[in-house]
């Protein structure tokens, strides 16, 4: 089956322990004429406030940004959600950020952004859970998965730390299983 990239609006990624490095190598191999905007909401030390968005950015194709409360959704950006502030994605195609209680032990909480993105972008949108340490992120991909997005998990053999990935293949089947490399060859081959 051919996934063409005009059937979708943007890509939303979320994960937690050991996804750093997989983000970082995917970032690296990503085109960079990549045209969707790619959403990354990772969990984060909430008092490291800087170094992340420029490591990213010494290995990025396309370039990283924090976005700002009510930022526009560009294309051809990778947008990674702040310290401390959770990222949720509105109707009008700008963000939303927010510093209301922690969920699943984190702020920003996977699930927000990914459930956010699900309901502005239903089935425009492709979901990714990555290698994580607590279950924050299996909700809201399950949405984008009732909302008929594409949903890809990681494959957990090649997590760091499985739980994340266990728990959203608890609650659905998702339209594919892959490892890094094959997820990133998946968004590279988009027509």
């Amino acid at each position: 089956m051919t996934v063409s990239i005009n059937d979708y609006k943007a890509i939303v990624i979320g994960g937690s322990a050991g996804s750093f490095s997989v983000v970082s190598k995917m970032l690296a191999k990503i085109k960079p004429d990549f045209k969707l905007p790619i959403i990354i909401c990772m969990h984060r030390l909430k008092h490291v406030r800087s170094g992340l968005v420029d490591s990213l950015n010494i290995k990025s194709n396309i370039p990283v940004v924090e976005p700002f409360d009510k930022d526009k959704i560009e294309p051809g950006k990778v947008y990674i959600a702040p310290s401390n502030y959770h990222l949720f994605i509105e109707f009008d195609n700008t963000f939303s950020l927010s510093t209301e209680g922690v969920h699943n032990h984190s702020r920003p909480a996977i699930d927000y952004t990914l459930s956010s993105a699900a309901t502005s972008f239903r089935g425009k949108l492709i979901g990714i859970i990555l290698t994580g340490a607590n279950k924050d992120g299996a909700q809201g991909m399950k949405q984008i998965h009732t909302k008929n997005g594409y949903t890809i998990v990681q494959d957990p053999k090649t997590c760091d730390i499985v739980t994340m990935p266990k728990a959203t293949l608890d609650l659905f089947t998702p339209k594919a299983i892959m490892s890094p490399d094959e997820i990133t060859n998946f968004l590279n081959n988009l027509e």
